[in-house]
């Protein structure tokens, strides 16, 4: 049994073994010849360690026997006049040439090593800062919803409200945002993350926009839509569409524009939302959709934030083999959500839907 595990396992080194043993006996048998045996057995060396890269001790042992065998052969041939004498450089050149071949093949499998390390650490800190999130915000949830319920038991008792209790009640609703956002991105990674329905995409967007188009004053417009179906978690979307358009309205004034529109990219479909707000630095471009990065960290406490929401629109995004991009435009910037899985309607059934 053990002898049949190590064949499984070395079976690479057995065959070559097997095939060194056969071109020694081939060099012995047919001196004249010896030069072409010789070398398959330095060029099948070569190939075998480039693949399994032995230990050191192991490398030098077979180098060893290598150069003996082969050596002795070429060293006897010389003397009965076989071969040359100059044959014999061959070994020390071949030696050499694959020793050099030992050193960036060790070299590559240590920086493998450091990269794999990395990774795991990489994968390891992500786990612990995922379940840090997911902990604290669980964690934080009940005694923000305790405070909540004292200060509007207290606002009650008294009758009229006060303004610091509006302020706390205020501040207390923006935390349990917060919270709710640091336990969706704990999810993001988890497989039932999203679970996809299939969802008439047009009324969707349109129950979203006219949601929001009365929590603002801003001039909301309503673009172009596609019709069509579109395979999504639907409360991952309106998640995303929700942070889109909270930063549109946290980044534009009132009277300014924002508009909603989508429409279809091959299999997939991209929702678009601009705003004519200050648009994104260019700086912050590349970092926008990073979890707790803000397009600049000087702004006012009122437009600010801690950055999650867009993170959050990438996740989702992710999640559903999308992505979200953005770009500055002469008003403003412009959100673009591509999700794939969308079936556009056909003509036919547009006109159904438009004579019903």
């Amino acid at each position: 049994m053990r002898a049949i595990a190590f064949l499984r396992r070395r079976w690479p080194e057995v065959a070559w073994a097997a095939f060194a043993i056969a071109n020694f006996v081939a060099m012995a048998v047919w001196p004249g010849w010896e030069t072409i045996p010789f070398h398959f057995v330095w060029i099948s060396l070569t190939l075998l360690y480039g693949f399994r890269v032995w230990r050191a001790a192991a490398t030098y042992l077979t180098l060893l026997a290598v150069v003996t065998v082969t050596g002795a052969l070429i060293l006897n041939d010389a003397f009965s006049g076989d071969q040359l004498w100059g044959e014999l450089f061959e070994v020390p050149l071949m030696s050499a040439m694959f020793l050099a071949m030992v050193w960036h093949a060790r070299r590559r499998q240590d920086a493998l090593g450091i990269v794999e390390r990395q990774a795991a650490q990489r994968e390891s800190l992500l786990q612990r800062q995922e379940r840090f999130l997911h902990d604290a915000s669980h964690e934080l949830r009940t005694p923000v919803t305790i405070a909540r319920g004292h200060l509007e038991v207290h606002r009650r008792t008294n009758g009229n409200s006060a303004h610091e209790i509006d302020i706390a009640l205020d501040e207390l609703q923006r935390i349990e945002q917060i919270l709710a956002r640091l336990l969706l991105l704990a999810k993001a990674d988890q497989p039932d993350f999203i679970v996809l329905e299939e969802i008439d995409l047009e009324p969707y967007l349109e129950d979203v926009f006219l949601r929001w188009s009365e929590v603002a004053p801003r001039a909301w417009n309503l673009g172009p839509l596609v019709a069509g179906k579109l395979a999504v978690d639907p409360e991952g979307l309106r998640a995303a569409l929700d942070a889109l358009f909270e930063n549109a309205v946290k980044y534009t004034e009132n009277g300014d524009p924002i508009e909603l529109r989508s429409r279809a990219s091959g299999g997939s479909v991209v929702v678009e939302i601009e705003d004519g707000g200050e648009g994104v630095p260019e700086g912050a471009l590349a970092q926008i959709f990073e979890r707790f990065a803000r397009a600049d960290a000087a702004r006012t406490r009122a437009k600010g934030g801690v950055g999650l929401g867009l993170a959050i629109v990438d996740a989702i995004a992710k999640a559903h083999g999308g992505r979200c991009t953005v770009r500055n435009s002469r008003n403003g910037a412009t959100f673009a959500l591509r999700l794939p899985r969308f079936e556009q309607a056909s003509v036919s059934a547009l006109q159904l839907l438009q004579n019903s």
